[in-house]
């Protein structure tokens, strides 16, 4: 059985989100060029996107991904360093979650806009 992203969220304190007109601080540039960069990998968006509404075994992400559970496990390591995945046991088994609905509506944003790019569909607002 797997948990929600959702049920797994652990509550924090609101903050502010970044307002539009007002500079980035370096720190906000340099993690999200970090985080983009992850997206930046075909297996990596991949994995992601096969994170998107679930929680993953690596077999099943390896699958989802194309490609070996041993590739697939080193991006994962790589995605969870950077902070995009979290990972728990489940007895033996390691299972991937996202980390966020922010990333989730990222990927479901670059997924639009891929699908805008290729069938010729005019941006909206």
């Amino acid at each position: 059985m797997t948990t929600p992203p959702e049920a797994a969220a652990v509550e924090t304190p609101a903050h502010q989100h970044p307002q539009p007109g007002r500079p980035l601080s370096e720190a906000q540039v340099g993690t999200a060029v970090g985080a983009l960069a992850m997206l930046a990998e075909p297996t990596r968006l991949r994995l992601l996107w096969a994170l998107r509404d679930q929680e993953l075994g690596v077999t099943a992400l390896a699958e989802a991904a194309g490609c070996s559970p041993t590739a697939a496990s080193q991006h994962l390591s790589k995605l969870r360093i950077s902070g995009l995945v979290d990972q728990r046991a489940d007895g033996r088994a390691r299972l991937y979650r996202l980390r966020g609905a922010h990333l989730r509506r990222l990927l479901d944003e670059v997924a639009a806009h891929a699908d805008h790019t290729l069938l010729g569909i005019p941006p909206h607002g």
